[in-house]
């Protein structure tokens, strides 16, 4: 749930990534994932989209960018962006977690009108 009301928003660059993250939810609620969470915080930290398939959670990074300049949207999720949603997400299971959840970390790249999701994006050593 949004504090506020995106159309308030001025940078055009938020809005945009808030349209990113919920066609990513739209993405996955079509090939059966459950929404649980969006932009569930923890700390500092959040994870854009929580989901479950099954005994399976997944805790979804969605980047958007508008050109490929700087990189492509998936390549921005560093190291360090990777041990932050780890992090979250260790968090995220221990309070909400079931007995037999197994977790996975999934990218939603969004760049310009294309989608691509990147299951198993990477691996943190657990779970």
């Amino acid at each position: 749930m949004l504090k506020t009301d995106p159309s308030t928003w001025t940078d055009p660059r938020h809005r945009a990534g808030v349209a990113a993250e919920l066609a990513a939810a739209d993405l996955l609620r079509g090939q059966g994932y459950v929404i649980l969470e969006h932009r569930w915080r923890f700390h500092r930290h959040d994870v854009d989209l929580v989901a479950r398939f099954g005994a399976t959670v997944v805790f979804v990074e969605v980047r958007s960018r508008a050109g490929d300049r700087y990189g492509s949207a998936a390549a921005s999720v560093t190291a360090r962006k990777q041990a932050l949603l780890t992090r979250a997400a260790t968090a995220w299971l221990q309070r909400h977690g079931l007995p037999g959840d197994t977790a996975r970390f999934d990218v939603v790249a969004v760049q310009g009108d294309r989608m691509e999701w990147l299951q198993a994006a990477f691996r943190p050593g657990w779970r």
